[in-house]
């Protein structure tokens, strides 16, 4: 079999982007992570703990937690983040009519100091575990550090932090991705999962 040399079509990416309306939200979801250093842990990704893979210091947020008045501030970030994905599923309208209810469980802030970096390639889609992943969503936090821009190696992409950039993308390994050293500086960032709906 011999391939086609002849490109068919290079298509969109379905990398959507945002920019957060109240930029003071990143501040305070900053201030809540260094507030609470009980919550933090050291970030491990699919594989288990393992710092050239991933090196991070992370919070996980639950669900439950939402209602608690000291979490107030991730019902508003939530408020953002839907009314993101309101606007990728106009342009997309299969979503609307494929997908009618998704959901948002555990999301995670993240902390990367300098030499930190998620620089292994990887997709959000990629066990058994994890079929019922759409989208991943990320926020950057703040963007006063040097390094860590995400690359989205199939796309030749590479985005450059902004704080209260917002993006969603597809978890399948056609968005194989990484997130590249922090060389100086803090970044933070807010990510997570849009799913289907779990059987309970």
């Amino acid at each position: 079999m011999q391939r086609d040399k002849e490109k068919i079509d290079s298509g969109p990416s379905f990398i959507g982007s945002w920019n957060l309306e109240n930029p003071d939200l990143c501040r305070d979801i900053i201030n809540f992570f260094e507030k609470n250093k009980d919550k933090q842990v050291q970030g491990e990704s699919a594989t288990g703990l393992d710092l050239e893979r991933k090196n991070s210091i992370d919070m996980p947020v639950y669900p439950a937690e939402l209602t608690l008045p000291s979490h107030k501030i991730f019902n508003d970030y939530m408020q953002h983040l839907y009314g993101c994905y309101m606007d990728y599923a106009a342009q997309w309208p299969f979503l609307k009519t494929n997908f009618p209810k998704l959901d948002i469980g555990a999301f995670n802030i993240q902390k990367y100091n300098p030499g930190g970096h998620f620089a292994k390639v990887h997709s959000e889609r990629v066990h058994i575990s994890s079929l019922h992943r759409l989208f991943a969503f990320m926020t950057y936090l703040n963007d006063d550090f040097k390094g860590g821009k995400t690359s989205f190696i199939h796309h030749n992409i590479d985005i450059k932090p902004i704080k209260g950039k917002t993006l969603i993308w597809p978890a399948e390994w056609t968005h194989a991705h990484k997130g590249n050293i922090v060389e100086s500086g803090t970044k933070y960032i807010a990510t997570g999962w849009i799913h289907l709906p779990i059987p309970s």
